[in-house]
């Protein structure tokens, strides 16, 4: 309530209550909520609320002086009234600490010595409410979390996650005071405050104490879901601040704590939405994480929740969004072999192969969880079971047209037809015998139409990149011409601008015609010479593409691989 409610107030003129009717009934919530604070409001401003409250009744009670001046004039009066906060500065965040310890562990030993009578310990748990209130201040100030940690009140704040009064840390947000600490545009203001403080509660544990209490809090309460929200909050500032927690993190309980939300039977909120989402932050280049959700059958999780979107589109964007997180969470998985094998014993193929099919949204992370999963000589198994499953018959549609409903699932054009191009390549270099023949005897059918749509791509990203390279050299003569000397990071910047131009998937494109072009099938080989013939290509550009391609493949891999990869490649090319 403002001072503008305050003078709009119109009081009953009719007959009241007594008085004592009154206070029983505020005095029934109050009981009720058990002595609880006003939700929002520090114990100064409610004093002073009750304060004005007083004020009104006066100037009810006396009609001939309760008119608005006067109300204002006595509001105005509170507030000269009312002393100057106190600066706060290291000295009062000290003291601020102490008397927070004192109150935590009085109330500690109240509530010990009198478990069965809330009576007894409930001011000392307003007391303590009071303090923790006091100090939001300090989330303000991250150079000063040196003294939390110093002074122990970190240790503290960690044992009040465990409290019997969920609402305990709720008041003015769930899990406030660790929530504020944690805030990441805060950590960043004080690099070192932050660290310390980082340090100090990841000793303590915060991960493992933090889903403890998320496993007691009930989310069919408002408060208690709204508590869970912040708690995921906090977890994703420090994993945002610190990314080698995550291992820690997971390993702590919570990836098998996401796991079960995520699965839990209940209506799609913002609880599983944010789950799905620190589960994809878990997941990211981190193959601990992977391998423990492997080990906990959280690829079969994912699965599962996802085959709802086969032949259903996410109801509201907050759905697609979580969709897309799981999605990326299992690409993410899939990037670890022993990963790819669950996938296959899961029928995950299967799944995927029925979303490209149902051209539904979830077709294009369909479309990209396959590309992970086939890619690589890990792939191999996946490669030939999605032949077996008539795979084929899915994939190669997608790659004669690009689907124009991609729009809606913010897929661009190139990225459909890089994941497309890369499945049928990784199907090349994988498959071997009967499944190898039947994947080439596509590029023969209805007069190589295959071919021609291959040579058609190939022209087009050809040009893409070409026009790219102008472009690069242009700045690159104009850098020489002012005298500035091109560093290797102007150099990898040139190259990720070629790679956003399309030039992985011509890598591909060229990859795959070189691989066809090698089977054996005259048919094929001389439609390819014929259409470079025709539209002015050249054997050499596409040789020099290939040469590029075996230089940066195997990233991540043993030496011994590349060498082999590239060897064989090279053999490709010279046969071309």
């Amino acid at each position: 309530m403002d001072v503008g409610e305050l003078l709009n107030y119109q009081p009953d003129r009719g007959a009241k209550r007594p008085r004592e009717e009154d206070g029983g009934a505020g005095g029934g919530e109050d009981d009720s909520r058990g002595g609880k604070q006003q939700k929002g409001l520090s114990a100064r401003e409610q004093a002073r609320y009750r304060e004005a409250a007083a004020g009104l009744e006066g100037a009810e009670m006396d009609e001939g002086t309760g008119d608005r001046k006067k109300v204002l004039e006595k509001l105005m009066d509170q507030d000269e009234e009312e002393p100057e906060a106190e600066p706060v500065d290291e000295s009062s965040v000290k003291k601020m600490i102490l008397t927070f310890e004192k109150r935590s562990y009085k109330n500690q030993e109240l509530r010990i010595k009198f478990p069965d009578n809330p009576e007894k310990f409930m001011e000392s748990e307003l007391d303590l409410n009071d303090i923790i209130q006091e100090m939001h201040v300090i989330a303000t100030m991250p150079d000063l979390y040196h003294l939390l940690v110093e002074l122990n009140a970190v240790h503290s704040l960690l044992g009040l996650l465990s409290h019997e009064n969920t609402d305990i840390l709720s008041l003015p947000h769930p899990f406030g005071l660790s929530g504020e600490l944690t805030d990441i545009d805060t950590l960043h203001e004080s690099e070192e405050g932050a660290e310390v403080l980082i340090d100090a509660l990841l000793e303590g544990q915060v991960v493992a104490l933090l889903v403890q209490n998320m496993e007691r809090l009930d989310e069919q309460v408002k408060e208690e879901a709204d508590g869970i929200y912040n708690t995921l909050a906090i977890i994703e500032n420090m994993a945002e601040f610190r990314p080698g927690l995550c291992t820690e993190a997971a390993q702590q309980g919570l990836m098998q704590w996401l796991l079960k939300r995520i699965k839990a039977k209940m209506p799609f909120d913002a609880n599983k939405l944010y789950c799905s989402e620190i589960l994809a932050i878990l997941l990211q280049n981190n193959d601990n994480t992977r391998e423990l959700l492997g080990e906990m059958d959280g690829i079969d999780v994912l699965l599962q929740q996802l085959s709802v979107f086969k032949r259903h589109n996410p109801a509201t964007p907050e759905e697609q969004e979580m969709m897309e997180n799981l999605f990326d969470g299992l690409c993410s998985c899939l990037m670890l072999p022993t990963n790819r094998d669950r996938f296959l014993r899961g029928e995950g193929l299967q799944l995927m192969n029925l979303m490209l099919r149902e051209k539904k949204m979830s077709r294009t992370s369909a479309l990209k969880v396959l590309d992970h999963g086939m890619i690589g000589p890990e792939g191999g198994d996946n490669c030939h079971k999605f032949v077996d499953i008539l795979g084929l018959r899915t994939i190669f549609p997608l790659f004669m047209k690009t689907p124009k409903k991609m729009k809606k699932t913010g897929t661009s054009e190139k990225e459909h037809e890089e994941h497309v191009c890369s499945i049928i390549a990784s199907m090349l270099r994988n498959l071997k015998s009967q499944q190898r023949s039947r994947l080439l005897n596509k590029f023969t059918e209805n007069d190589c139409e295959k071919v021609d749509r291959l040579m058609e791509l190939h022209f087009k990203y050809l040009e893409a990149v070409q026009q790219a390279d102008k472009r690069i050299e242009g700045e690159k003569h104009e850098m020489v011409r002012r005298g500035e000397i091109l560093d290797d990071s102007m150099e990898d910047e040139f190259y990720l601008r070629r790679l956003d131009a399309g030039l992985f998937v011509l890598q591909l494109i060229c990859y795959i015609m070189v691989e066809i072009s090698n089977s054996g099938i005259s048919q094929v080989r001389q439609r390819v010479h014929q259409i470079l013939n025709l539209r002015g290509g050249s054997v050499k550009v596409v040789r020099h593409i290939m040469r590029e391609y075996a230089e940066s493949i195997g990233d991540g891999k043993s030496e011994e691989f590349k060498d082999a990869e590239r060897k064989r490649i090279m053999d490709l090319m010279d046969n071309f």
